[in-house]
């Protein structure tokens, strides 16, 4: 991109803009100092600063790392060993020892008939803040070794005085002698003072139903309850991405291409087309199936990415597609990541095309036809073209294609779609995506995708119990196994390496394959992995379907692959070492026939990083909330360009909002843009904002 792209039209000015500090942003008016608040004295000011906070803006935008949720009083008796919790009891007496190495303070209190005591160390003032009576005591509980319950330090107050042991209770990062409470009283006092200003045109804050940029500040610092707080937190981030996709919009100017083809399926005859499946569609099928006839009867060419979780029945919507395309008298193209998902497509193509040439063109399509295939797509000949990256190759050419897809979009680059697009000039594209991972957001954030999604699933889809197994259980795990390959269901095995890691901690797919044959003698094992020849890898997912196998061990390669509807079991070995969209994927491997499936996630590894991440999965089926708790331990710093990110993505990393905020954001910034509203100020302040991101680069 040309290092100043907009210096050649109307926005030339833009450039010219000067900001009084570099991370001042349009959310507000002024930028206040810290010192106009009463209690921050110069002194405190400096500890404020370490924190490179230095205005009121920059203080209310130091959002909180973490929340105590003190709404519920939790009694010992429930309380597990090293459990955070808000709990009640009656101090029963307490004792001040001055003379052991450590002085403490130590109180012994009783709850329900449950005596425990609870411990202050180096802190002998409590003694004079604690008397007999009923207090409110927050901290850890320590229960082993039959020693009794314990709290060390804990924080309390008395029942009839609970000021500060209530409600949802911002945590935040803290540096030299600041505390939570100088924190809390500083950013409350600043909620006040400060002006807010939304860049979100008014007519559009009521279309959508927005908050103030006040009130939603104030759930996320001060929020009375968990929904409040993920409210102010999507109004928050909302705000931001606007900005950003406006930005982008007035860097980039507009290049929308004009359409020029112009479709003449009716929707009675697509109705007709859709009447063919087996199966009615779901309202999230027919909702997307509009929203691309829509796009391909609009002026602009279309550029939409579909997204919808494992098993939502995307792949019928993209078919919709390519009837709309081929019954309007032009040709289309279908790609897959891998030569078997592109030859489960090219049967569908078959089964629902028997009026039109359909061809398949992989890597292990023989020379010859090849070449009468290539000759037939460039002469108009064959209506669909059915592979993987071969169609890709700078010999393969079209005569008239207007509709493309691309399925699990993820695994394709931009320059690959790019060519895609390029052997048919204009023409519409539609990808496919079962989780919106950083590199799709991305996308979206700049303005390269439209979106419609599918929310819900078809009804035979099965629900997959999901649990996270240790290592001590990998015997039982077999022998479960091994009682369902009797029963007729299969089972994948997954490990993350071809070949093992150099501290050999890692089994290899080989190892793997090895050791479950010789432990389960009597079940048939299959291997499978990426350094197969695509023919090979083709006749044995071609087999397991068949059930000539019981179990089929591989490496990620089944991510994307045939519906086997026996398969009632998955196994992922080092389950930690994946990311989770990939996790989520691979367990969309099964449940797709009637049979109850379930998935379980093996780890050896010990990280509390490691088990909350695989907790996302084992409590989670949805795709969206699994990217958006992938978002939230992954952070947003992936989005765009590693270094382009600039200060938003760390400025907004500890709000919790959901992922289709970013979705959101791309729909309003579309609606400021349509000529209906003033936004020169919009344009002006996104632009200020962002002007770093003039050459921006996608990951």
């Amino acid at each position: 991109m040309a290092k100043n792209p907009i210096d050649q039209t109307a926005n030339t000015y833009y450039h010219k803009i000067k900001l009084k500090r570099r991370d001042a942003s349009p959310a507000f008016i002024i930028n206040m100092q810290l010192t106009d608040l009463k209690y921050i004295s110069e002194k405190r000011e400096r500890e404020f600063n370490k924190l490179n906070i230095y205005t009121l803006e920059e203080l209310v935008r130091h959002f909180p790392r973490d929340y105590l949720d003190l709404t519920r009083v939790t009694p010992l008796t429930a309380a597990y060993h090293n459990a955070v919790i808000l709990t009640k009891c009656e101090v029963l007496s307490v004792e001040v020892n001055r003379t052991a190495r450590c002085p403490f303070v130590k109180a012994a209190c009783v709850q329900s008939g449950t005596y425990f005591t609870a411990i202050w160390f180096n802190q002998l003032y409590v003694a004079t803040k604690l008397k007999r009576g009923d207090y409110l005591f927050y901290g850890r509980v320590q229960n082993k070794y039959g020693l009794g319950c314990q709290m060390n330090n804990p924080t309390f107050e008395p029942v009839d005085k609970n000021y500060g042991l209530k409600g949802i209770v911002p945590v935040y990062s803290l540096s030299g002698n600041l505390t939570q409470g100088v924190v809390r009283v500083s950013v409350k006092q600043a909620l006040q003072k400060l002006p807010f200003v939304s860049r979100i045109p008014l007519p559009l804050q009521k279309k959508y139903e927005l908050i103030s940029l006040k009130s939603a500040y104030e759930k996320v610092h001060c929020p009375k309850n968990m929904f409040e707080l993920r409210k102010g937190s999507e109004r928050i981030a909302l705000e931001e991405y606007f900005l950003l996709v406006s930005a982008f919009k007035v860097i980039k100017g507009d290049r929308e291409e004009a359409r020029r083809r112009k479709y003449s399926v009716t929707k009675d005859e697509l109705a007709e087309f859709i009447a063919r499946f087996p199966f009615p569609f779901t309202k999230g099928q027919n909702s997307a199936v509009n929203a691309v006839f829509k796009a391909v009867h609009s002026r602009r060419k279309m550029n939409m990415l579909l997204q919808g979780d494992v098993g939502s029945g995307k792949t019928a919507v993209a078919l919709s597609g390519v009837y709309m395309a081929v019954k309007s008298g032009y040709q289309a193209a279908m790609l897959a990541p891998t030569e078997v998902l592109a030859r489960q497509n090219f049967g569908l193509l078959q089964r629902y095309f028997p009026d039109y040439s359909v061809a398949l063109l992989v890597g292990s399509t023989p020379t010859a036809e090849k070449r009468a295939v290539k000759a037939a797509a460039a002469n108009g000949e064959i209506d669909i073209v059915c592979g993987t990256h071969a169609v890709l190759q700078d010999d393969v050419a079209f005569k008239n294609l207007a509709f493309a897809v691309c399925d699990e979009q993820h695994r394709f680059g931009v320059a690959q779609r790019s060519a895609l697009i390029e052997k048919g000039a204009g023409c519409d594209v539609l990808v496919m995506s079962a989780t919106p991972i950083p590199r799709t957001l991305s996308l979206i954030l700049y303005g390269d995708l439209d979106v419609t999604s599918i929310t819900d699933k078809p009804r035979s889809r099965q629900d997959i119990s999901t649990a996270i197994v240790p290592e001590r259980k990998y015997r039982d795990m077999l022998l479960y196994v091994a009682e369902q390959a009797k029963l007729g269901n299969q089972s994948y095995f997954v490990c993350p390496k071809i070949e093992g890691d150099d501290e050999g901690t890692l089994m290899s797919v080989t190892e793997l394959y090895d050791y479950l044959r010789s432990k389960l003698p009597q079940t048939r094992f299959a291997l499978l992995h990426g350094k197969m020849k695509e023919k090979e890898k083709t006749d044995i997912m071609s087999a397991f379907k068949a059930k000539e196998y019981d179990c089929l061990v591989s490496t990620t390669v089944i991510e994307v692959g045939v519906d086997v509807p026996d398969a009632t079991t998955m196994i992922i070995f080092d389950a930690e070492r994946f990311g989770l969209s990939q996790l989520h994927q691979l367990r969309g491997r099964v449940g797709r026939g009637d049979k109850k499936s379930y998935c379980f996630l093996l780890t050896r590894s010990q990280s509390e990083e490691a088990h909350e991440r695989l907790s996302v999965i084992k409590n989670c089926s949805d795709g969206f909330k699994i990217a958006e708790e992938d978002l939230r331990l992954r952070g947003g710093g992936e989005f765009i360009g590693t270094r382009q990110s600039g200060r938003l993505m760390n400025e907004i990393k500890n709000l919790r909002f959901p992922v289709d905020t970013v979705i959101t954001a791309k729909a309003i910034s579309d609606d400021a843009f349509s000529g209906e509203y003033d936004i020169e100020e919009l344009r002006r302040t996104a632009y200020e904002k962002y002007s770093h991101l003039a050459e921006v680069s996608l990951n």
